[in-house]
């Protein structure tokens, strides 16, 4: 690969979707003929964060209420960008290296794993420019063709909104759709019929951080209802043209002292107490899946409810993908734990979760080589960068959530897959063989 070195790396302080501040970084680098190009990265954040994240350095001072990342900026602008000037771009794997043992923290503590994903993310798109290819191919290779089956949110709960909803997503996932275009087609009129079911029932259309409705309903039963009536009002048919996922987001609901999951929003709306025991939250999700065409749970039971994923896995794997994100937050460590107990099918993939392309190229290997799906997701915290739509075709994921069909931020990735396939033409791919296993039984 043509040599490209490092010329300048500057970042500062942007604002993310929910008005907090985050880390955007810029990477010149000159290609040998002396032309030079720009990479630019702006980092997500989390609202439901797994504990075993890599560290999101913030200043916690008075500025933004503690949110400010001036330190994160000045560790690119005055540590980070001094070492890795004159380098060579075009080696991801050395440079992301280096940032990990420059930092030399198991967690990236010292330099924020924000700093670090900016400068990774960056150096990758200024090589990809000055090579002349597009993102998803200098990531993928010539094998990259496969656009991914969108996880749509159109219906927010838990830490994603102020409502009763207790699960934090219910997203539709198009599996009747030919290719990428059809499918936001199909998504964008389902979510653009459910407006109008609420407003009919005088329900709140007020949007949740990732742009999906978030109206006060007492259960999930209460959502899935109203998201079927969509879905046939739409002129679709659920369990053939859609099928449901949830993320249950279930560390959030779950109580460390006695082990029980308490569902606060239904508690209040049915004025009683509701909790759950491990397994009664499998029951729980097993009369979900027998009544509606749900395909995926993502986060069932909570990140260190091992025993309970294990129950969780036994009983429903063979039915539907069971996800873990704040189970293993994209770290190979966790990931090889959870394949060793054999708990969940499928690893939701987020690049601000671990702290440089490398690592996150790791997970979805490890992921792919033990038969598990992966999802590449957005955080409810974005911006306008589009990096995770390349990413999810550079590694075929075959599945991507990025939100709701609404807000600039959660449209742009959408919008960039849209360019992808029409960039790869007759070439483009458009299935998810591990997801739609399920959906033939």
């Amino acid at each position: 690969m043509a040599y490209c070195e490092i010329l300048e790396i500057r970042a500062t302080q942007i604002l993310d979707s929910r008005g907090n501040p985050t880390i955007e970084t810029n990477v010149i680098v000159c290609n040998p003929d002396g032309k030079e190009y720009l990479g630019r990265a702006a980092v997500p954040s989390g609202a439901s964060t797994g504990a075993y994240e890599a560290v999101e350095l913030r200043d916690n001072e008075k500025d933004f209420f503690g949110k400010s990342v001036l330190k994160a900026v000045n560790n690119v602008n005055n540590i980070i960008a001094s070492e890795l000037i004159g380098l060579d771009s075009s080696n991801q794997v050395t440079i992301d290296n280096f940032l990990k043992t420059l930092d030399g923290t198991e967690n990236k503590s010292k330099l924020g794993a924000n700093a670090i994903l900016s400068v990774s993310i960056a150096v990758a798109k200024a090589t990809a420019n000055a090579l002349g290819i597009s993102l998803f191919n200098y990531l993928g290779g010539f094998n990259a063709k496969t656009l991914p089956i969108p996880m749509m949110n159109i219906l927010n709960g838990g830490k994603h909104a102020d409502n009763t909803v207790d699960l934090q997503e219910f997203m539709i996932m198009p599996i009747s759709a030919i290719n990428f275009h059809e499918a936001l087609k199909i998504c964008s009129e389902i979510y653009q019929t459910l407006k109008k079911i609420l407003n009919s029932k005088n329900l709140s259309t007020a949007v949740g951080d990732e742009g999906g409705f978030a109206p006060d309903l007492a259960t999930s039963n209460d959502v899935l209802d109203i998201l079927t009536k969509a879905v046939l009002d739409a002129g679709y048919e659920p369990g053939k043209d859609i099928v449901f996922s949830l993320d249950a987001a279930s560390s959030e609901l779950y109580n460390f002292d006695d082990k029980n999951y308490y569902f606060r929003g239904e508690s209040k709306m049915l004025d009683r107490e509701i909790k759950r025991s491990s397994e009664e939250m499998i029951d729980y999700y097993e009369k979900l899946i027998n009544k509606y065409p749900i395909i995926s749970i993502e986060d069932g039971l909570a990140e260190e409810d091992w025993l309970g994923w294990q129950s969780l896995t036994k009983k429903l794997s063979n039915r539907i993908q069971l996800v873990g994100d704040d189970l293993f937050v994209t770290n190979t460590e966790r990931l090889k734990k959870g394949i060793e107990l054999g708990v969940a099918n499928s690893i939701l993939i987020k690049v601000n979760q671990i702290g440089t392309l490398t690592e996150t190229f790791d997970a979805i290997e490890l992921a792919h080589k033990n038969n598990m799906s992966t999802i590449i997701s957005h955080r409810s915290g974005e911006t306008e960068d589009t990096t995770i739509a390349d990413i999810s075709v550079a590694v075929n994921s075959g599945q991507i959530k990025a939100g709701a069909p609404c807000r600039s931020d959660r449209v742009a990735k959408y919008n960039q897959l849209l360019r992808i396939e029409d960039e790869l033409g007759s070439a483009a791919k458009f299935s998810d063989d591990k997801l739609l296993k399920f959906f033939s039984k």
